[in-house]
């Protein structure tokens, strides 16, 4: 039986994953803070907590299921604790990358994160649609890092990854870099930024007096088509109107040196705004 301590479990991505981890093969020792977490746990679940000596005695891997902001903390605070060979779960790249993780060449650290379930799918079920975030119904890919650790550590990180986040389909295998590139490189700077933007822009019209309503489905719906002929999902491509569009307001909108975002300084000062 592998032996699983979860930190802030009663937190809202630790419920996610104290649900995912209740019928699994682990035996799972919850750990939270909060009163009101403990309290949600109980409710909602079913699951009681434990006291932090109670959830590291003997355990395999630990899981930080905590704000970014705090990974560095408890990671000092429980390390003195584990024995050598211990797994260390962080779900974010941040906090890793930033060297927030003890100093000690005998633990795993083991990096995983959801892609969350894609634009473009095939699920029926209602639950499953409306399932936005991932890890409860809807099925998403995921990413996964061995920081540190023996190469045979890996399969039960991404074994434990799966579960967490499942349903899972791909699991892709990088480093903590290539992570970061990703999350807050690409989905947080550039993904959200620009999402911001469509928003701003959509506001924009409707203050210009197109109807708020009108101007939401007809962003929506164009971004729905206009993402699947991008991303290749479909075959087809843009008309000379939208590409002539597209040549005008990529220089209105966009820096020419945009793509600094993703050069190691610029990951490492947002990584290090974040945590």
């Amino acid at each position: 039986m592998t032996n699983i301590a979860l930190f802030g479990a009663g937190g809202k991505m630790g419920c996610r994953l104290s649900a995912n981890l209740k019928s699994s093969r682990f035996n799972v020792r919850r750990v939270e803070v909060s009163e009101f977490g403990r309290k949600r746990l109980k409710d909602e679940l079913g699951l009681d907590c434990v006291d932090e000596g109670t959830a590291l005695d003997g355990v395999d891997a630990v899981i930080l299921a905590v704000p970014d902001v705090a990974i560095g903390k408890v990671a000092a605070t429980i390390a003195p604790k584990l024995k050598p060979g211990t797994m260390v779960i962080v779900l974010d790249a941040a906090a890793p990358f930033a060297g927030h993780l003890p100093a000690r060449s005998d633990l795993t650290y083991f990096v995983t994160h959801p892609c969350h379930p894609p634009i473009f799918n095939d699920e029926t079920e209602i639950s499953a649609k409306r399932d936005y975030f991932g890890g409860t119904a809807a099925r998403q890919h995921i990413v996964s890092a061995l920081m540190q650790g023996p190469e045979s550590a890996f399969a039960l990180g991404e074994e434990i990854a799966r579960t967490i986040y499942a349903p899972v389909m791909r699991s892709h295998r990088v480093t903590v870099d290539q992570m970061a590139l990703l999350e807050p490189g690409l989905s947080e700077t550039v993904v959200a930024s620009l999402l911001d933007i469509m928003r701003e822009a959509m506001d924009e019209v409707v203050a210009r007096g197109v109807p708020k309503e009108a101007a939401r489905d007809f962003l929506l719906g164009h971004l729905n088509i206009l993402a699947a002929v991008t991303f290749k999902e479909i075959e087809g491509a843009f008309s000379d109107a939208c590409n002539k569009a597209i040549v005008f307001g990529k220089p209105t909108l966009m820096r020419d040196d945009w793509k600094r975002v993703f050069e190691p300084a610029e990951i490492a000062a947002s990584i290090k705004r974040i945590t």
